[in-house]
């Protein structure tokens, strides 16, 4: 049986609300609301629902319908209509009102649409970053605001600490307590408004804790899976390029140039030195590192170096040419204010979300360019991911990879940073 006191509440559309001012009152929402809970119908923002329905905190359940264009119907897409019905269920469960944004515009501008032009211009994107921010703490703080809500809470696995020292005033971004399921890297272009605004409850639980707090509360959700990585794909990534190119050509402008068509004739496959090894697939279906599918014979494992789009070339050696001592950075952001402690001191550098992680001296070069400088040199360092930069448990900052950088490329950066 269920250690919560259950009072079904009814769902209300709230698709138009971000019309309505600031702040202003909406039917069937409690004046007292100050929590909205962004409910993604998955298993950890359920969670998030039945901890403050137990702590007894005012709340609303918020939703967002981001992509409907999936057109096969399954679970464990946090974007799509299935997973919202469960939010919703989840909703009447613990007893507050729930709310669903139609969002799907914007979040194609700002998620969709670059995931694409990455994929053309040659890089590998990173689609949940974009989201984190610039819809789920920016589209969904101001329409939590303007349902009275002074905070949104979500099922995000990080922490938010106040900082201590110089840093006193400010809040730091860390990692989980389950590193399994650290998201912190997806949160590095967080900022301190928006972390003052928003609150990470399971960032102290282990997913298993999460798993056993549902099952015992009874939640619709108890054993549904992880949701997919990349919500708003149906098949696979090659594929739904492909198709969204068909839709919108125009996406595909910025990588073939004004009044050229994107290249869909099988990309020349070229070692460095300038080796045609042969024709393969389009350029857009290879990312830096990758080593399978390639479609070229070779008696040693090749692996992809380097996407060139308008040359409509792959770039392919061993797996010791993968390797780079650094990378140029574009869009640095820094979560706190000690800018001069992270520059001065060595940092951990995660080049994508997997990695594990690299010693390295970050080197601001203006204008929102860095050069990173690894402690070894680092494999697959690919174009259009992010590099996060922690302290310890804390997220520092991050930018976004540029290119790998080699030899001359660092030497810039390297008296100041005192290694040769």
């Amino acid at each position: 049986m269920s250690r919560w006191n259950w009072n079904p509440a009814p769902t209300v559309d709230a698709d138009h609300a971000a019309e309505r001012p600031e702040g202003a009152a909406v039917s069937g929402v409690p004046a007292a609301a100050r929590v909205a809970i962004a409910m993604s119908g998955g298993l950890d923002s359920s969670v998030v629902a039945a901890l403050y329905a137990e702590q007894g905190r005012p709340a609303i359940g918020l939703s967002m319908l981001l992509w409907d264009a999936v057109q096969t119907p399954r679970n464990g897409r946090c974007c799509g209509a299935l997973d919202l019905g469960d939010a919703r269920v989840v909703a009447e469960q613990v007893g507050i009102p729930h709310y669903t944004l139609r969002l799907d515009e914007e979040f194609r501008q700002r998620v969709v649409d670059p995931f694409v032009r990455d994929y053309l211009e040659g890089r590998t994107p990173s689609p949940c970053v974009r989201c984190n921010t610039f819809v789920k703490f920016d589209l969904l703080l101001e329409r939590a605001a303007a349902l009275g809500a002074a905070k949104v809470a979500t099922g995000h696995y990080a922490r938010i600490v106040p900082g201590d020292g110089s840093r006193r005033g400010e809040l730091e971004l860390h990692r989980a307590r389950d590193l399994s399921k650290d998201q912190s890297y997806f949160l590095f272009e967080l900022d301190q408004q928006q972390l003052a605004a928003v609150e990470f409850p399971l960032g102290e639980l282990t997913k298993t804790e999460v798993r056993a707090l549902a099952a015992r509360a009874g939640l619709v959700v108890a054993g549904k899976g992880e949701s997919m990585e990349v919500c708003f794909v149906g098949s696979g990534v090659r594929e739904f390029v492909e198709q969204q190119v068909r839709l919108r050509p125009e996406l595909a402008a910025s990588a073939a140039g004004e009044g050229a068509e994107p290249a869909n004739e099988g990309a020349e496959v070229s070692t460095r030195d300038g080796r045609v090894l042969g024709r393969a697939e389009p350029y857009y279906r290879y990312t830096v590192g990758q080593r399978r599918g390639l479609g070229i014979a070779a008696p040693e494992p090749l692996y992809v170096l380097g996407v060139e789009p308008r040359a409509n070339r792959v770039v392919v050696g061993g797996r010791e040419d993968l390797l780079a001592e650094g990378l140029l950075g574009e869009r640095l952001h820094w979560i706190g204010s000690d800018l001069e402690a992270a520059t001065r001191d060595e940092v951990t550098v995660r080049i994508r979300s997997r990695h594990e992680g690299v010693a390295a001296r970050v080197r601001p070069l203006g204008d929102g360019r860095v050069a990173v400088r690894f402690a070894s040199p680092q494999s697959a360092v690919a174009p259009g991911q992010a590099a996060v930069f922690y302290r310890g448990s804390r997220v520092l900052g991050g930018c976004w990879i540029e290119r790998a950088a080699r030899g001359a490329e660092l030497a810039a950066g390297a008296a100041s940073w005192g290694v040769g």
